[in-house]
């Protein structure tokens, strides 16, 4: 059995992994490929998996296991059924140790982690670099393919606290509640007021970028704070070998970098609260994908506070009566 099993970190590195992999039985371990990209991305994460991955790894498509959305949104949270079904489907039972990358090296692969974390199940990691970071380290991978054995999995529950649907957030607004709050009587000094951290670019935050997705205005919810995910992370170039080939990756930056970041976003003062359970943060994006690299490097750091809004800008942006500020506040 893993040693992970108590204690079962966030992150693990390809050492770790290989480690896993030579100490649990197939049916204690599975690893999941959860690559995803852009829409305006030319890659397609099936293809990419069918042609290489790591062996023995399945294929988690985080569209595919999701709830349907009124608005057509993907990779919305799914409900504890489908999660269910999918975990059986792919051989998961409660105690598995999944084992979660993806081909960017750290982009999809949280929010697939913060998925299954949300639904209680806590032996689950992230392969630090994905797949590049797997290669680099000697790992092999190729397109082998093995028989899933089905497992079961009872629906589990979902932990409320670690997700901010529209429903909420919207009334919320309009309530002039704690939450989402967007209008003056704002009140950043009451550690009531949760902080909503934006991961997408600069330029999209202050609305001076255009969005990816078409028909999309950008800018950012009032009073929330620009915390690109890419602070959150290191790019590393490294050369395969015996081929020569050149990759780039990305993994998850230094706690020190991590707290630099977070004080840098949200200044010492809020940065110290935010640590020490004083003040809630939630975490956004585009669609609510990269914010789950926001939520990760939180749990790295220990915040216990953390939510995660599932529709994230998408949603937001695209519903009527939604206040939208551009530039600096």
């Amino acid at each position: 059995m893993s040693s992970f099993v108590d204690n079962c970190p966030y992150v693990l590195s390809p050492r770790q992994l290989q480690n896993l992999k030579d100490e649990t039985s197939e049916d204690g371990l599975t690893i999941l490929d959860v690559s995803w990209h852009m829409p305006n991305s030319p890659r397609n994460a099936l293809q990419d998996y069918t042609q290489k991955h790591i062996p023995g790894a399945l294929r988690l498509d985080l569209d595919e296991v999701a709830s349907p959305h009124e608005l057509g949104l993907k990779h919305m949270l799914p409900t504890p059924e489908i999660f269910a079904k999918a975990c059986e489907e792919l051989g998961i039972s409660r105690s598995s140790h999944v084992v979660l990358y993806d081909t960017t090296g750290v982009f999809s692969s949280p929010r697939a982690l913060y998925m299954f974390r949300a639904f209680g199940h806590k032996r689950s990691s992230i392969l630090d670099g994905g797949l590049p970071n797997w290669l680099a380290h000697g790992g092999m991978a190729g397109p082998q393919f093995a028989p899933v054995p089905k497992a079961e999995y009872d629906p589990p529950q979902l932990d409320v606290d670690a997700v901010r649907s529209k429903v909420k957030s919207l009334k919320d607004i309009e309530a002039q509640s704690n939450e989402f709050v967007t209008n003056s009587a704002f009140d950043p000094s009451s550690p009531e007021t949760e902080l909503v951290l934006d991961a997408r670019s600069r330029g999209r935050f202050l609305g001076t970028d255009p969005e990816p997705r078409p028909g999309l205005p950008s800018g950012h919810i009032p009073h929330s704070r620009s915390l690109p995910f890419t602070s959150f992370l290191q790019q590393n170039e490294v050369t395969l070998q015996p081929s020569g080939e050149k990759i780039t990756f990305s993994t998850l930056a230094t706690n020190k970098q991590l707290l630099a970041a977070l004080e840098e976003a949200l200044g010492a003062e809020y940065a110290k609260d935010v640590l020490a359970g004083k003040r809630g943060v939630v975490t956004s994006c585009g669609s609510g994908m990269t914010a789950g690299v926001l939520w990760l490097g939180l749990q790295v750091l220990g915040v216990e506070r953390v939510g995660l809004y599932d529709e994230s800008w998408t949603g937001y942006a695209a519903r009527e009566g939604s206040l939208i500020v551009k530039g600096e506040q």
